[in-house]
């Protein structure tokens, strides 16, 4: 019989204990609530008398990792460290609140994702530790129970899955990386731990002690996609040994055999990943991300019904357009989430001469043509945008549109509202303060050739 379950604390330090999301050897983790930011927070705390001397050490530098991140990791799909406090019952870091779950349950065989959705959570988790790796940190510990999934609120439709009937699973909208008690800092001067990790994700390098780069967590990563795809780790073994063999020695099975659906190229991304030398994976998180992101572009891997337009697409289309070259990969990331992004058929207008508006659009594909008086004035195609300066006027008269602007071209549009702006970041912003006078400086140039050299604009 097991004993009954200790009673939730009220409080850890400020925080006010809500309930308990789970549990490990040495902590535990809590929902809690963060009455002065008004916010939900998980809190992990080291469980001081389950720790015993020869691991008290250890847990020390797992925590103290933590801890020297707290305000570092800034990126839509990293779980941000708000706060670390030591304390007699036991330390404990404070991190942001994701509501779902891990991906370890869709990693059953009976519960696996629809391919494309995996394909999503790859390039999602490649672009998150791409911005880890340039902060100087190796994850060392990327698996499944790491990774947070926010699942879709609107409840999915039965329909039959991959591995045969039932209800299919829920939508995974996003994917965080979490957990950095095993991080390597590569810029701490500090005495570090190594050869940590989950030995089932665990490139063959971190088994030897060697040096790490990036290319470790880009085999994990692997691993845990394999996993994903096919219902089963690349490598499993009941002795340690012997798993620790296969992952310096044998070949992982061709995904093509495990999961219907698998073409040969979506394949060799994931095997290319799990390659035994580092020098043999992608040289970098960029490249992995790109060839993620090519099999969707490239129609090699199955579409579910679930989603029309993947994020990853729209990541990979922001990148080709002028307006936003000089935006980062975390302000990218902005745009994707905070944006509404329409489709418009040809003759639809945009706006209308004489209606007041504060939006503003920036064309992804198609065109439209701007005509004042019912005459043409300008053709705008994609990576240019259109209703900024309505968007910028300080007073409503001046935010009454002077032309008419036609879709003439069938067009994708990213559109803003004041209120969308207002939940970027203030670096975001900044970077479409930056865009916005670029644009307009064009014009005026454009303006001003037309006036003084008419026949060469002609």
């Amino acid at each position: 019989m097991n004993p009954p379950a200790a009673p939730l604390p009220d409080r850890i330090g400020k925080y006010r204990v809500l309930g308990k999301l789970g549990e490990g050897a040495t902590s535990e983790v809590f929902l809690c609530r963060d009455d002065f930011n008004a916010r939900d927070v998980a809190v992990k705390r080291v469980r001081a008398h389950a720790v015993d001397a020869d691991d008290e050490a250890l847990q020390a530098r797992f925590f103290a990792a933590e801890a020297a991140l707290v305000g570092r990791l800034q990126h839509p799909n990293v779980v941000p460290i708000y706060d670390a406090v030591v304390d007699d019952e036991g330390s404990y870091v404070v991190m942001e609140y994701v509501a779902g779950t891990t991906l370890r349950p869709y990693c059953r065989p009976d519960a696996l994702l629809p391919l494309d959705q995996v394909v999503e959570i790859g390039f999602k988790c490649a672009m998150a530790l791409g911005y880890v790796s340039r902060q100087g940190l190796i994850h060392r510990d990327v698996k499944p129970a790491n990774l947070l999934a926010r699942l879709a609120s609107a409840p999915q439709a039965a329909s039959p899955t991959a591995t045969g009937g039932g209800a299919a699973p829920p939508q995974i909208i996003d994917v965080k990386v979490s957990d950095f008690g095993s991080a390597l800092n590569l810029r701490a001067d500090t005495t570090q731990i190594f050869r940590v990790g989950s030995l089932i994700y665990m490139a063959p390098e971190q088994l030897d002690g060697a040096s790490l780069d990036a290319r470790a967590d880009i085999y994990s990563l692997g691993a845990v996609l394999y996993h994903l795809i096919a219902g089963r780790p690349p490598f499993e073994a009941q002795a340690q040994s012997v798993l620790m063999a296969q992952i310096v020695t044998a070949e992982p099975a061709p995904l093509a055999g495990l999961r219907h659906g698998v073409e040969p190229a979506f394949d060799a991304v994931i095997q290319r990943a799990l390659a035994k030398k580092s020098a043999d994976r992608y040289s970098g998180w960029p490249e992995f991300a790109q060839a993620l992101s090519a099999l969707v572009a490239n129609r090699q891997v199955p579409r579910g019904d679930s989603q029309s337009v993947l994020d990853s697409e729209r990541f990979t289309l922001l990148r080709t357009l002028e307006f936003f070259s000089e935006f980062g990969d975390v302000e990218l990331w902005e745009v994707v989430h905070r944006a509404a992004w329409r489709r418009y058929p040809v003759d639809h207008l945009i706006y209308r001469r004489g209606e007041e508006g504060n939006t503003f659009h920036i064309i992804a594909a198609g065109a439209v043509d701007v005509h004042r008086d019912g005459k043409r004035v300008a053709f705008l195609g994609a990576g240019t945008s259109v209703g900024e300066m309505a968007y910028l006027a300080p007073n409503p008269e001046l935010r009454r549109h002077s032309t008419d602007v036609a879709v003439v071209e069938p067009a994708t549009m990213i559109s803003f509202t004041p209120e969308s702006m207002a939940r970027l970041s203030p670096n975001c912003r900044h970077l479409f303060d930056e865009a916005f006078i670029r644009v307009l400086v064009r014009r005026l140039h454009g303006a001003h050739e037309a006036l003084a050299h008419p026949r060469r604009i002609a």
